[in-house]
């Protein structure tokens, strides 16, 4: 075990916590640790993390490089290529000494000691945590700008002046907590961290750097990130930590890895007992990643019996609802690859189209958003197909391939990814993703496809709009019959005929939609072409109640205002026929003396009617219809059931709505599903004057060509459309002047 040769000084340091108790010491087991941690963060003065960073970061590089990494490396070499192995470690424990300890924490003061200490009440300002920032940066070797592992504690600053971004993050703000400026806290994404100041917490600065470059940002305000609509600040709503969460994040950020493919048992069990101290005392309430983490640990060894793994991802997702509006990506995507490990295939794709869903509200970052890049296309290019090849190698009644549902969450999968790049400078979807995407959309045979209903963004507002003048004119009708039923209440019997009479009158000048279906809410009326295709009309007689309602407005203008309640009563017995050319001829009584025989003829003529729809109906689409005075009839299949089971989704991008048609057609042409993915992936921003609407239309009528052509013809469809683009770009394109 490689041990650290630096003096240390034995006499006592002054901490946080008064002087470091001596009795704590050594820690010699991970009960030891734990026990340590447990004091800290139950006792009433707030946990020291300067101590317990160094205490960690000491085990851990103990456990994880020099000797342990050597000997790892050794073991891996005799079990030959097997990947994923956790194997033990031949390294004792170290033992935590009291000097080694104290040491470190002096040196850390004295490193610090160049920053001016708080007056009594003062809170830090911008200036003061860039200061702190300044003094940690200028001493870390150069070459240490780069993310490796185990360089995110103050042990590892301490002892080799190297530190992750993310661990210049937490040494400053352990710093700032040193001096005496309680009011800094640490806010963390899901892949940067920077710090929150202020009274109420709302000032933000930045203090370390991020990814492969070493830009120095800090010193600057979040703010132009949160506009940029990167994922990397999350929209303004990362984890801002209280010192019990900055406890969990310093032991999330323990790194169990030994070597690329091996694990170090230790310091997984320490982190996963620490983890759930703190999940036992609330600190991981508001921290997703925590959550997911613990929950992946629970699955590899699995130490606590009323608490699953499953649970704890559930917990990491109602957290990220709960608190942060649903802008977390990670716990969607931990819960995917759990139930694909699981080989539960239909809660995978639910999961990671869910992540997509979350993915969409940002806009790609080149730069910024890489990490979570990598993960969406690891799912898009290497699980979901390995997936569908699994699948597709034989097919029976449980296959996923048989499954609407999957063939729903897969485009919303790509809806989000479509929606994600959409005003981004950098275009995401390559032909790298086209291919397995058209492979995947392959594996689902034409009658899965079309049982799933597509819908836009518009569909939605007209379905919105529509409900709501049906609400109104329900209650139109439901006070209407609240005064009839307070007249008869009252016993005014005289006024019985002309209460009526405004009620049918008030009845017809109800929108006829709502009469049409008050009058068949008994009868099985739906269209199965829409609920099996999502075309045409929702009712089977929708046209001919369409043709009536023309009719019925006919009659009421060209009738006279003193016969307006005799046709409010007699309206009901107007009969339409149509004739061999489409037309409609309505019969209507033109005075009170014809009504008599009119009511003698009405129940023939009714029946007629009844049972000449009946007809058409079954002609037309199949379905018995069923009226009011005609007893049911027994269907083979009930279509509400049908309509039950169908998914609905509701595609946001603008590529994805372009293949809604091409999606659901019965022969896939994979060429222009390709071509629609990858041109012109920035398709909603302007070039060279050129303004969104026309470009979308360019690429929608340039697809909508090649759909419609041959293989063989497909070429020249495409050239053609792409000139006539591009003269469109060349005619509006604005003239440079001679300085230009």
């Amino acid at each position: 075990m490689s041990t650290v040769t630096r003096s240390a000084s034995a006499s006592p340091c002054m901490a946080l916590n008064g002087i470091i108790d001596a009795s704590l010491f050594p820690l010699k087991s991970t009960s030891d640790v734990v026990n340590l941690f447990r004091r800290a963060l139950t006792s009433a003065i707030e946990p020291d993390l300067t101590l317990l960073s160094i205490v960690v970061g000491y085990i851990e590089l103990s456990l994880t490089t020099g000797e342990a990494a050597q000997a790892a490396q050794a073991a891996q070499a005799a079990l030959g290529s097997s990947s994923d192995v956790i194997m033990g470690n031949s390294v004792p424990f170290p033992v935590v000494t009291h000097e080694l300890i104290a040491g470190l924490y002096k040196k850390f003061q004295t490193i610090l000691s160049v920053v001016e200490k708080p007056k009594p009440h003062r809170q830090a300002t911008r200036d003061i945590i860039k200061k702190v920032s300044d003094v940690i940066w200028n001493s870390l070797i150069r070459s240490s700008y780069k993310d490796r592992a185990h360089l995110q504690n103050l042990y590892s600053y301490l002892s080799g002046n190297k530190l992750d971004c993310f661990g210049v993050a937490l040494a400053t703000t352990a710093g700032c907590q040193l001096l005496g400026y309680r009011d800094v806290r640490l806010a963390i994404s899901e892949d940067h961290a920077w710090v929150m100041f202020g009274q109420k917490r709302v000032e933000s600065i930045e203090v370390t750097w991020h990814g492969k470059g070493s830009e120095d940002k800090r010193g600057q305000d979040i703010g132009a990130g949160i506009e940029s609509g990167s994922w990397l600040y999350l929209g303004g709503l990362a984890v801002v930590c209280e010192r019990g969460m900055e406890v969990a994040a310093i032991c999330v950020a323990l790194n169990i890895s030994l070597s690329a493919n091996s694990d170090c048992v230790e310091v997984a069990e320490l982190q996963q007992q620490l983890l759930w101290l703190l999940y036992d005392l609330g600190h991981l309430k508001r921290y997703p990643m925590a959550l997911g983490l613990l929950g992946e640990l629970e699955e590899i060894n699995r130490t606590h019996r009323s608490i699953s793994c499953e649970q704890l991802f559930r917990e990491a997702i109602e957290a990220s609802r709960t608190y942060y509006h649903n802008h977390h990506v990670y716990p969607h995507i931990f819960q995917g690859n759990y139930y694909n490990r699981l080989l539960k295939y239909r809660e995978a794709f639910a999961a990671w189209a869910n992540a997509a869903d979350v993915i969409r509200l940002y806009t790609y970052q080149c730069r910024d958003d890489e990490e979570i890049y990598k993960e969406l296309l690891d799912i898009a290019n290497e699980l979901i197909p390995y997936v569908m090849k699994t699948e597709s190698s034989g097919h029976s009644a449980r296959s996923i391939l048989r499954d609407a549902e999957v063939f729903a969450n897969l485009l919303r999968f790509y809806d989000g990814i479509c929606q994600w790049e959409e005003d981004s400078l950098t275009p995401i979807l390559h032909i790298g993703w086209a291919k397995p995407l058209v492979n995947n959309i392959t594996k689902f045979d034409y009658d899965i496809r079309s049982q799933v209903v597509i819908k836009l963004p518009e569909d939605l507002e007209a379905e919105q709009a529509a409900a709501l003048e049906a609400k109104r004119a329900t209650a139109a009708a439901a006070a209407a019959a609240t005064i009839e039923s307070s007249l008869h209440l009252e016993g005014n019997n005289n006024n019985n005929i002309t209460v009526v009479k405004k009620e049918e009158k008030s009845k017809s000048e109800l929108p006829t939609t709502l009469a049409d279906l008050t009058a068949a809410c008994g009868e099985k009326i739906l269209n199965p072409d829409f609920l099996l295709q999502g075309g045409g009309q929702p009712f089977a007689d929708q046209k001919q109640q369409s043709v009536a309602e023309e009719t019925a407005s006919h009659n009421n203008k060209s009738s006279n205002n003193s016969d307006k309640e005799a046709t409010a009563t007699t309206i009901t017995t107007t009969t339409t026929t149509t004739t061999s050319n489409g037309g409609t001829l309505a019969q209507s009584p033109s005075n009170e003396a014809s009504s008599a025989n009119e009511a003698t003829q009405q129940p023939q003529q009714q029946q007629q009617h009844k049972e000449a729809k009946l007809e058409e109906s079954r002609s037309n689409s199949n379905i018995v219809e069923q009226t009011i005075s005609t007893p049911a009839l027994v269907d083979d299949y009930d279509p509400f059931e049908i309509m039950l089971k169908r998914p609905v989704i509701t595609l946001y991008s603008q590529k994805m709505k372009g293949l809604k048609d091409l999606l659901l057609a019965e022969k896939l042409n994979t060429h222009a599903i390709s071509l629609q993915v990858t041109a012109q992936s920035v398709a909603s921003r302007k070039v060279r004057g050129v303004a969104d609407s026309r470009q979308t239309a360019t690429i929608s009528a340039t697809i909508t060509a090649i759909a419609s052509t041959e293989s063989g013809i497909g070429g020249g469809t495409t050239a053609s459309a792409s000139s006539a683009s591009g003269d469109s770009i060349a005619a509006s394109r604005p003239k440079r002047t001679r300085r230009e």
